[in-house]
Protein backbone atom coordinates (compact mmCIF):
# COMPACT_ATOMS: atom_id res chain seq x y z
CA UNK A 1 0.00 0.00 0.00
CA UNK A 2 1.29 3.46 -0.89
CA UNK A 3 1.68 6.29 1.59
CA UNK A 4 -1.66 7.56 2.87
CA UNK A 5 -2.46 11.06 4.07
CA UNK A 6 -5.04 11.44 6.84
CA UNK A 7 -6.23 14.97 7.63
CA UNK A 8 -7.79 15.69 11.01
CA UNK A 9 -9.95 18.70 10.34
CA UNK A 10 -12.90 20.62 11.71
CA UNK A 11 -14.65 23.77 10.67
CA UNK A 12 -14.75 24.90 14.30
CA UNK A 13 -12.22 24.77 17.10
CA UNK A 14 -12.55 23.30 20.57
CA UNK A 15 -13.54 19.81 19.42
CA UNK A 16 -10.43 17.89 20.46
CA UNK A 17 -8.76 17.96 17.05
CA UNK A 18 -5.15 18.07 18.20
CA UNK A 19 -5.64 15.45 20.90
CA UNK A 20 -7.19 13.22 18.27
CA UNK A 21 -4.32 13.79 15.85
CA UNK A 22 -1.45 12.94 18.17
CA UNK A 23 -3.20 9.85 19.51
CA UNK A 24 -3.89 8.58 16.01
CA UNK A 25 -0.29 9.28 15.04
CA UNK A 26 0.85 7.24 18.05
CA UNK A 27 -1.43 4.36 17.07
CA UNK A 28 -0.07 4.46 13.53
CA UNK A 29 3.54 4.40 14.68
CA UNK A 30 3.24 2.01 17.62
CA UNK A 31 0.20 -0.18 17.07
CA UNK A 32 0.55 -0.50 13.30
CA UNK A 33 4.36 -0.07 13.17
CA UNK A 34 3.99 2.45 10.34
CA UNK A 35 6.62 5.02 9.50
CA UNK A 36 4.50 8.00 10.50
CA UNK A 37 4.79 11.76 10.08
CA UNK A 38 2.61 14.25 11.93
CA UNK A 39 2.59 17.50 9.96
CA UNK A 40 1.35 20.34 12.17
CA UNK A 41 -0.37 22.92 9.96
CA UNK A 42 -2.01 24.85 12.79
CA UNK A 43 -0.19 28.10 13.73
CA UNK A 44 -1.13 27.47 17.36
CA UNK A 45 1.40 24.60 17.16
CA UNK A 46 -0.37 22.52 19.79
CA UNK A 47 0.69 19.18 18.28
CA UNK A 48 4.24 20.48 18.09
CA UNK A 49 4.14 21.42 21.77
CA UNK A 50 2.61 18.13 22.89
CA UNK A 51 5.21 16.07 21.03
CA UNK A 52 8.11 18.14 22.31
CA UNK A 53 8.94 19.72 18.98
CA UNK A 54 10.91 22.89 18.35
CA UNK A 55 8.61 25.57 16.91
CA UNK A 56 10.90 28.54 17.45
CA UNK A 57 12.58 28.83 14.06
CA UNK A 58 9.67 30.42 12.17
CA UNK A 59 10.33 28.46 9.01
CA UNK A 60 7.13 26.46 8.72
CA UNK A 61 5.67 28.69 6.01
CA UNK A 62 8.92 28.62 4.03
CA UNK A 63 8.21 25.00 3.12
CA UNK A 64 5.29 26.13 0.99
CA UNK A 65 7.24 28.88 -0.76
CA UNK A 66 9.93 26.23 -1.33
CA UNK A 67 12.61 28.28 0.36
CA UNK A 68 13.28 25.30 2.63
CA UNK A 69 12.74 21.62 1.84
CA UNK A 70 10.16 19.99 4.10
CA UNK A 71 12.50 17.09 4.81
CA UNK A 72 15.05 19.44 6.36
CA UNK A 73 12.59 20.59 9.04
CA UNK A 74 11.38 17.14 10.10
CA UNK A 75 12.17 16.35 13.72
CA UNK A 76 12.37 13.06 15.57
CA UNK A 77 10.06 12.50 18.55
CA UNK A 78 10.41 10.34 21.63
CA UNK A 79 8.11 7.81 19.95
CA UNK A 80 9.63 5.18 17.68
CA UNK A 81 8.68 5.59 14.01
CA UNK A 82 6.90 8.90 14.66
CA UNK A 83 8.39 12.08 13.18
CA UNK A 84 7.12 15.63 13.41
CA UNK A 85 7.01 18.49 10.93
CA UNK A 86 6.46 21.34 13.39
CA UNK A 87 4.29 24.42 13.16
CA UNK A 88 5.10 27.97 14.19
CA UNK A 89 3.56 31.44 14.04
CA UNK A 90 4.57 31.96 10.40
CA UNK A 91 1.65 29.71 9.40
CA UNK A 92 -0.73 32.55 10.28
CA UNK A 93 0.06 33.92 6.82
CA UNK A 94 -0.29 30.60 5.02
CA UNK A 95 -3.70 31.35 3.53
CA UNK A 96 -2.34 34.56 2.00
CA UNK A 97 0.64 32.67 0.60
CA UNK A 98 -1.56 30.02 -0.99
CA UNK A 99 -3.68 32.76 -2.54
CA UNK A 100 -0.62 34.56 -3.88
CA UNK A 101 0.95 31.37 -5.25
CA UNK A 102 -2.28 30.36 -6.99
CA UNK A 103 -1.11 26.74 -7.01
CA UNK A 104 -4.04 24.57 -6.05
CA UNK A 105 -2.01 21.42 -5.39
CA UNK A 106 1.06 22.80 -3.64
CA UNK A 107 0.41 20.72 -0.52
CA UNK A 108 -0.19 17.59 -2.60
CA UNK A 109 3.14 17.99 -4.35
CA UNK A 110 4.98 18.56 -1.08
CA UNK A 111 3.42 15.40 0.30
CA UNK A 112 4.55 13.50 -2.79
CA UNK A 113 8.11 14.57 -2.00
CA UNK A 114 7.83 12.82 1.38
CA UNK A 115 6.18 9.66 0.11
CA UNK A 116 9.27 7.47 0.08
CA UNK A 117 10.07 8.09 3.73
CA UNK A 118 6.67 7.49 5.34
CA UNK A 119 3.75 5.07 5.29
CA UNK A 120 1.26 7.40 6.96
CA UNK A 121 1.15 11.19 7.12
CA UNK A 122 -1.30 12.86 9.51
CA UNK A 123 -2.16 16.52 9.08
CA UNK A 124 -3.24 18.55 12.12
CA UNK A 125 -5.25 21.20 10.28
CA UNK A 126 -6.28 24.66 11.45
CA UNK A 127 -10.04 25.20 11.83
CA UNK A 128 -12.09 27.12 9.30
CA UNK A 129 -12.92 26.91 5.62
CA UNK A 130 -9.84 28.58 4.15
CA UNK A 131 -7.23 28.34 1.40
CA UNK A 132 -5.34 25.93 3.63
CA UNK A 133 -8.37 23.68 4.07
CA UNK A 134 -8.88 23.68 0.29
CA UNK A 135 -5.31 22.45 -0.14
CA UNK A 136 -5.92 19.77 2.48
CA UNK A 137 -9.09 18.58 0.77
CA UNK A 138 -7.17 18.11 -2.48
CA UNK A 139 -4.28 16.31 -0.81
CA UNK A 140 -5.86 13.96 1.72
CA UNK A 141 -6.84 10.35 1.20
CA UNK A 142 -9.18 10.55 4.18
CA UNK A 143 -10.50 13.43 6.28
CA UNK A 144 -11.29 12.62 9.90
CA UNK A 145 -13.72 15.13 11.41
CA UNK A 146 -14.22 15.26 15.19
CA UNK A 147 -17.82 16.19 15.98
CA UNK A 148 -18.89 17.06 19.51
CA UNK A 149 -22.50 15.92 20.13
CA UNK A 150 -23.91 19.44 19.99
CA UNK A 151 -26.03 21.23 17.39
CA UNK A 152 -23.31 23.71 16.41
CA UNK A 153 -20.62 21.07 15.95
CA UNK A 154 -22.97 18.85 13.96
CA UNK A 155 -23.97 21.81 11.82
CA UNK A 156 -20.29 22.54 11.15
CA UNK A 157 -19.76 18.95 9.99
CA UNK A 158 -22.71 19.19 7.61
CA UNK A 159 -21.24 22.39 6.16
CA UNK A 160 -17.98 20.58 5.43
CA UNK A 161 -19.80 17.66 3.84
CA UNK A 162 -21.91 20.00 1.71
CA UNK A 163 -18.85 21.99 0.63
CA UNK A 164 -17.03 18.85 -0.50
CA UNK A 165 -20.09 17.62 -2.38
CA UNK A 166 -20.55 20.95 -4.14
CA UNK A 167 -16.96 20.99 -5.40
CA UNK A 168 -17.12 17.37 -6.48
CA UNK A 169 -14.37 16.22 -4.14
CA UNK A 170 -14.08 12.46 -3.85
CA UNK A 171 -12.09 12.31 -0.62
CA UNK A 172 -14.11 10.42 2.00
CA UNK A 173 -15.07 11.95 5.33
CA UNK A 174 -14.95 9.98 8.57
CA UNK A 175 -16.97 11.78 11.26
CA UNK A 176 -16.07 10.88 14.83
CA UNK A 177 -18.16 11.54 17.93
CA UNK A 178 -15.64 13.38 20.13
CA UNK A 179 -15.65 14.44 23.79
CA UNK A 180 -18.68 12.23 24.44
CA UNK A 181 -20.28 12.26 27.89
CA UNK A 182 -22.85 9.47 28.05
CA UNK A 183 -24.38 11.03 31.16
CA UNK A 184 -25.75 13.82 28.97
CA UNK A 185 -29.05 13.22 27.24
CA UNK A 186 -28.03 15.35 24.25
CA UNK A 187 -24.93 13.22 23.72
CA UNK A 188 -26.80 9.94 24.02
CA UNK A 189 -29.39 11.10 21.51
CA UNK A 190 -26.65 12.13 19.07
CA UNK A 191 -25.03 8.70 19.33
CA UNK A 192 -28.39 7.04 18.71
CA UNK A 193 -28.85 9.10 15.53
CA UNK A 194 -25.40 8.15 14.20
CA UNK A 195 -24.63 4.73 15.73
CA UNK A 196 -21.99 3.91 13.10
CA UNK A 197 -19.70 6.82 13.94
CA UNK A 198 -16.65 5.99 16.07
CA UNK A 199 -16.75 7.40 19.61
CA UNK A 200 -14.04 9.10 21.65
CA UNK A 201 -15.21 9.61 25.24
CA UNK A 202 -14.85 12.64 27.45
CA UNK A 203 -12.42 11.31 30.03
CA UNK A 204 -9.94 12.76 32.48
CA UNK A 205 -7.24 10.42 31.15
CA UNK A 206 -7.65 11.97 27.68
CA UNK A 207 -7.58 15.48 29.12
CA UNK A 208 -4.28 14.50 30.78
CA UNK A 209 -2.62 14.40 27.35
CA UNK A 210 -1.86 18.12 27.64
CA UNK A 211 -0.31 17.62 31.08
CA UNK A 212 1.67 14.51 30.21
CA UNK A 213 2.61 15.88 26.76
CA UNK A 214 2.18 12.37 25.43
CA UNK A 215 -0.50 10.26 23.73
CA UNK A 216 -2.81 8.26 25.99
CA UNK A 217 -1.43 4.97 24.73
CA UNK A 218 2.02 5.95 26.00
CA UNK A 219 1.03 6.56 29.64
CA UNK A 220 -2.31 4.75 30.09
CA UNK A 221 -2.33 1.94 27.49
CA UNK A 222 -5.08 -0.07 29.20
CA UNK A 223 -7.50 2.82 29.64
CA UNK A 224 -10.83 3.17 27.86
CA UNK A 225 -9.45 6.26 26.13
CA UNK A 226 -6.50 4.33 24.69
CA UNK A 227 -8.84 1.59 23.47
CA UNK A 228 -11.09 4.16 21.81
CA UNK A 229 -8.20 5.72 19.89
CA UNK A 230 -6.91 2.29 18.89
CA UNK A 231 -10.37 1.23 17.67
CA UNK A 232 -10.63 4.44 15.64
CA UNK A 233 -7.21 3.88 14.11
CA UNK A 234 -8.17 0.35 13.09
CA UNK A 235 -11.29 1.76 11.41
CA UNK A 236 -9.09 4.26 9.57
CA UNK A 237 -6.74 1.51 8.40
CA UNK A 238 -9.67 -0.52 7.09
CA UNK A 239 -11.01 2.49 5.20
CA UNK A 240 -7.61 3.20 3.68
CA UNK A 241 -7.17 -0.44 2.67
CA UNK A 242 -10.47 -0.34 0.80
CA UNK A 243 -9.66 2.98 -0.84
CA UNK A 244 -6.03 2.50 -1.80
CA UNK A 245 -5.72 -1.16 -2.76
Amino acid sequence: MRVATIAVYSLKGGVGKTTLTINLAWASAVRSARRTLLWDLDPQAASTFLLGGDSGRHQAQSIFSKDVAAAKLIQATAIDRLALLPADASLRQLDHLFHALDKKKRLSKLLDDLAEDFDRILLDCPPGLTETSEQVMRAADLIVVPVVPSPLSQRAFQEVATHLAQRGAKVPLMPVHAMVDRRRKLHVEALERQPDWPVIPMASIIESVAVQRAPVGAFAPRSAGARAFNDLWQAIERTLAERLT
